[in-house]
């Protein structure tokens, strides 16, 4: 359940960087151009990660045991928000017949996406550490 978790919130990582590279190019449309056909692959895939995210981190609390629940469910309440305001917003994009780069450049700058990201980097950070056991340390290799 944390590597699906975990691979939920690197899916929306990689959508938004890719954002990040698209919105730079000044394209007009999402067609005609190899970055354009993989702008609605990225945003779909990003729709994919957020769609039942906050579910699935529930579960998690309830598998994992993780303590005190409260705390953890109470967040997950907010990255559920957060989750479906931005699901709102990339709805709204992916449903244009041309997606340009002002667009995804209007859509990284939205509060929704941002909030969702701070979101995610803190529940990333905490599937890392439940995924390794306590005292370990991890090295420059991964170790």
């Amino acid at each position: 359940m944390l590597a699906e978790i975990s691979d939920r919130c690197n899916a929306v990582e990689e959508c938004y960087e890719f954002m990040l590279a698209y919105a730079a190019q000044g394209l007009p449309s999402d067609q005609g151009s190899k970055s354009g056909g993989q702008v609605r692959e990225f945003l779909q895939s990003a729709v994919q990660a957020l769609t039942g995210l906050a579910e699935t981190c529930a579960v998690a609390v309830k598998e994992e045991g993780l303590e005190p629940a409260d705390k953890y469910l109470a967040f997950l309440a907010v990255l559920d928000r957060d989750a479906r305001d931005s699901l709102a917003a990339i709805d709204l994009v992916l449903a244009q017949p041309a997606i340009s780069s002002q667009l995804v450049d209007n859509l990284n700058a939205s509060i929704h996406l941002r909030a969702l990201l701070t979101d995610l980097f803190l529940v990333g950070e905490i599937v890392r550490k439940q995924d390794k056991p306590a005292g370990q340390v991890v090295t420059s290799e991964g170790e």
